[in-house]
């Protein structure tokens, strides 16, 4: 076999021999930045019930990419988001990602939603040595040991958990009732909500899983009704709070109700569809609500939704503004000669900050962000108050 090798070639694979295996490494890490953009991969629901989740959150990271595209990029360099709908299946979200890594050549990813998504995704992202920024999840078990390549904004669940559970042990409530999703993002939160309870000498009486794309909770309902909790706590997402609480006020069940950020996407509609019932709901929140515009980074992401025409306004939204907004002061510190390796490092060498008065810390050994939680309450139309 004759092989017909030109100068360039073997100029080119001369000089990669002599940069040796850790430039190779920087030249790899260089894939999705090019002169004039840096290109972002994300996977995320855009379908089914729990759509909300992936469209507003892209929506919120897409506004800000906008408001830094037209002040002239990063070092030059235009942001731009490449998105793929997973359903939310982390089976999908795994061909998603080695799409993304494999022929999109992303810089990094960010975007992602779900626990068993993120479990899917995160073993590509490391083998290809891609950063995976923000993902719109809480889970304990990404946070309690510092990843270098994750790093993650919203406080964890963990912590809005404990504001769940100190209040009401604070308030008297002894005894609570767990409705969590049969999924590893409520199986896993399920351990660490009766963790926390067990500190706080609040007894669980009894746990409930529900079906992801389930339409009746009767059944759960009627276990709570002999259970008799002193509060419920829901660890679900999106459209199965909606059909729990439809049942659950339908029989006139008195234990108020307690859920995580994650709970309600669209508050409005939620309203809207479950009559007023919404009334009452408490909801932690990891980020300040999107009509408080006296926190200047909500004043940034509502003038950017009526310059760019956004017409989605709501809280996941306004997480995934925070999101980009972050993302792009760690891209700003990789430098002009803008590398994984150096995006990493300028994201560390944030430590201590506040983003128009939202706080984050990062550091080598603290890849996790905010921790902000505050808890508020539905009103009959889906606003919240405090």
């Amino acid at each position: 076999m004759t092989i017909s090798l030109s100068r360039r070639s073997l100029v080119a694979g001369g000089a990669a021999l002599a940069l040796g295996p850790g430039l190779l490494s920087v030249a790899r890490a260089e894939n999705g930045v090019s002169d004039g953009a840096i290109r972002i991969g994300q996977s995320a629901v855009f379908s089914g019930p729990a759509k909300d989740f992936g469209i507003d959150y892209r929506a919120g990271i897409k506004l800000h990419f906008d408001r830094v595209n037209k002040g002239g990029g990063i070092n030059g360099r235009r942001l731009e988001l490449v998105s793929y709908d997973d359903v939310y299946e982390p089976a999908k979200t795994a061909l998603n990602t080695a799409k993304l890594i494999d022929e999109d050549k992303v810089f990094a990813l960010t975007g992602y939603v779900a626990t068993g998504n993120l479990a899917a995704a995160m073993p590509l992202a490391e083998k290809a040595g891609v950063p995976m920024f923000a993902p719109l999840v809480g889970t304990t078990s990404f946070r309690t040991k510092t990843n270098r390549l994750l790093f993650h904004v919203r406080a964890g669940y963990d912590l809005e958990l404990r504001k769940i559970i100190s209040h009401l042990s604070t308030i008297g409530i002894q005894s609570i009732a767990v409705v969590h999703q049969d999924s590893a993002f409520g199986k896993s939160n399920l351990a660490t909500c009766e963790e926390l309870a067990a500190d706080y000498k609040v007894k669980v009486v009894k746990t409930f899983p529900l079906a992801i794309a389930a339409e009746d909770a009767k059944p759960v309902v009627a276990g709570l009704a002999e259970a008799r909790p002193g509060a419920v706590v829901m660890i679900m997402a999106g459209r199965q709070v909606e059909v729990f609480m439809r049942d659950y006020r339908a029989s006139a069940g008195g234990a108020p109700l307690y859920t995580l950020s994650v709970g309600i996407t669209d508050a409005a509609g939620s309203a809207q569809r479950l009559e007023g019932k919404l009334a009452g709901l408490v909801t932690a929140s990891i980020v300040p609500p999107p009509q408080a515009v006296r926190v200047p980074i909500v004043a940034d992401y509502q003038r950017d939704r009526a310059e760019f025409g956004e017409k989605i306004d709501s809280y996941t939204a306004l997480e995934g503004y925070i999101v980009a907004r972050v993302m792009a002061e760690g891209l700003r510190r990789g430098g002009k000669a803008l590398t994984r390796e150096s995006f990493v490092a300028g994201l560390e060498s944030i430590g201590s900050t506040r983003f128009g008065d939202f706080p984050i810390e990062y550091g080598p050994r603290n890849h996790n962000g905010s921790n902000f939680v505050d808890l508020e309450m539905y009103t009959r139309d889906g606003q919240l108050r405090r």
